[in-house]
């Protein structure tokens, strides 16, 4: 199956809002996606005021359109950013805070079928995993559908489902997701490896994690 990259010469929108998101129809994501309990507040806060003060000195006015702002800084300081930021949280998640629900089997399967459910319908999907805490997969975009109202879909249900099986109530996902658009081979195969690696480099044993190759 092919899996279309973003091509910055092709038309794309900006979302603005809360949690602004960049969307080009029919291209790939890297997505991930964490429980609510998955780092603790102290070290969630202390990054997201980093985060801000570090697009902050480069000249961000508005928190609100913060995706939007680091799109347009010159390529070098993206990289700076993801390797300051987004790598060091992608650490967090694989250090196994909070309950890890998501090691019981029935419950990873819960979330792997929720992404299957629409494959080639709304979108095509690529490798994912369920870790115990976060899930990462990649997928590549259909016709209208649009990245943060997928996610949003995927959590709804997901979380609906998990509480009623846990006999518990409130939020299960954290409300902001991550989504990356897929730029180069070379990175989306570098994602590859990585969600193949991830319960690896986390010591997860089998049946602690639940990891899909798409087809």
């Amino acid at each position: 199956m092919n899996f279309e990259l973003f091509d910055p010469t092709s038309e794309f929108t900006v979302r603005e809002g809360n949690l602004p998101h960049w969307y080009q129809a029919g291209v790939t994501y890297f997505v991930t996606f964490r429980t609510e309990d998955s780092v603790p507040v102290e070290l969630a806060d202390s990054w997201y005021r980093r985060r801000f003060e570090w697009l902050t000195r480069h000249g961000m006015d508005s928190q609100a359109n913060w995706k939007a702002f680091l799109r347009q800084l010159p390529e070098g300081l993206q990289r700076e950013f993801d390797r300051t930021f987004t790598a060091e949280f992608m650490e967090y998640l694989d250090r196994g805070y909070g309950s890890c629900v998501l090691k019981r089997p029935e419950l990873a399967r819960i979330v792997g079928d929720s992404l299957q459910h629409f494959d080639n319908q709304r979108y095509h999907l690529g490798d994912f995993v369920v870790m115990p805490n976060h899930v990462h997969l990649l997928v590549c975009l259909l016709g209208g559908t649009e990245i943060e109202a997928q996610c949003y879909s995927w959590k709804k249900f997901t979380a609906g489902k998990i509480n009623r099986v846990l006999g518990s109530s409130g939020r299960f996902w954290q409300e902001e997701s991550f989504d990356h658009l897929v730029r180069s081979p070379e990175q989306f195969e570098f994602l590859k490896r990585y969600i193949a690696d991830n319960p690896i480099k986390a010591g997860l044993q089998l049946g602690e994690f639940l990891y899909y190759q798409g087809k």
